[in-house]
């Protein structure tokens, strides 16, 4: 069976990632951009970070340009606008595809497992994927779902233990 830590992606920086490096977290995924209305959402997504990665909770932030050219910088514009106007600490992910033949594998597998109302497809920038401890999606959310409303949904993956592993796994 697929789960998140089956995947990878480049990270901002520059450097690829294995998703296996966040196993036993609860991760909330998102497709992010800067020049979108819901970019005050990095606000919230920031808060939620650093209120619970102490207990094993992360965001994974995925810049996207597919809607309405919201995301037009390369990398380097994308981390400095999120640390400087946001102040955002947690992981972000080089500039990617969400739809079409181009999109990152993780994407196709996030939509296969929480489809949504568009058959398959993210709708908007801000599309939210929880995932639980065990690499698996909980819940998908829609662009215009705030981060603060998710509270008592991470708080409750949290509180799942992390699964217990084989010795020799």
């Amino acid at each position: 069976m697929t789960t998140v830590y089956d995947f990878s992606a480049r990270r901002i920086e520059g450097n690829e990632q294995s998703l296996a490096d966040f196993r036993d977290q609860v991760l909330l995924v998102v497709n992010t951009a800067s020049q979108c209305g819901q970019t005050p959402q990095y606000t919230g997504l920031q808060k939620l970070y650093k209120a619970y990665r102490r207990q094993g909770f992360s965001v994974l932030g995925f810049p996207c340009d597919q809607f309405g050219h919201q995301e037009p910088g390369d990398e380097n514009e994308i981390a400095n606008f999120c640390s400087t106007i946001y102040h955002v600490t947690f992981p972000m992910f080089a500039k990617i595809d969400v739809n079409g033949s181009k999109a990152l594998p993780l994407y196709n597998w996030l939509k296969r497992e929480a489809g949504g109302l568009l058959g398959g497809r993210i709708k908007w920038n801000f599309t939210k994927f929880l995932i639980g401890r065990d690499g698996n999606v909980i819940a998908r959310y829609a662009p215009t779902q705030s981060p603060e409303k998710l509270t008592d949904k991470i708080e409750a993956a949290l509180a799942i233990p992390a699964p217990s592993r084989e010795a020799n796994d």
